[in-house]
């Protein structure tokens, strides 16, 4: 697959069941009792920071966002990111995440967190919550709860539970 047969654009609602459908082959029934679900259960993902891979017609991969406050701070949640299993190590998970977090920080979005591989999530600048400084609901593997800061310092003196930005609650 060349660059060139990859276009990413922002996830539109009339793509919200093909995308569902996406989310339940690579991550089957299980994927509700995760903690970052809990917090998709109160606030919808921002569509204009949430994007979608096409070759052609074909969706092969998505990417959400989700605002959510560390204590009193605003951030985003990324996830679920997603690539149709055919399509991976092709760079579409990659082309996704750079999309999202580009359009994050030019719309003045300073911190975004998710839980995930920070081998593979640390190669665009994610980095492992320091022990202590932000809990989220229900079970979570700490280890892989990550940040990037989309703004120098953005992290600093931040601290707190992890929960639904509660002005954009449905």
């Amino acid at each position: 697959m060349n660059d060139l047969s990859l276009t990413i654009l922002p996830e539109t609602p009339n793509e919200a069941l093909a995308i569902e459908r996406l989310h339940e082959r690579t991550f089957g029934p299980g994927r509700f009792v995760l903690s970052a679900y809990r917090l998709r259960e109160h606030v919808d993902h921002l569509l204009d920071l949430s994007f979608t891979a096409h070759i052609g017609t074909l969706l092969v991969g998505s990417v959400r966002q989700l605002p959510v406050c560390v204590g009193e701070t605003k951030a985003l949640l990324l996830g679920p990111l997603t690539v149709e299993p055919p399509f991976r190590k092709h760079g579409v998970g990659r082309a996704l995440l750079d999309r999202a977090l580009k359009d994050a920080r030019s719309n003045g979005h300073r911190l975004v967190l998710l839980v995930g591989d920070e081998a593979y999530y640390g190669r665009v600048g994610f980095k492992r919550v320091p022990k202590g400084r932000a809990t989220m609901p229900g079970p979570v593997d700490y280890d892989r709860l990550l940040v990037a800061e989309l703004a120098d310092g953005a992290f600093d003196g931040v601290t707190g539970a992890i929960r639904p930005d509660w002005s954009m609650a449905r």
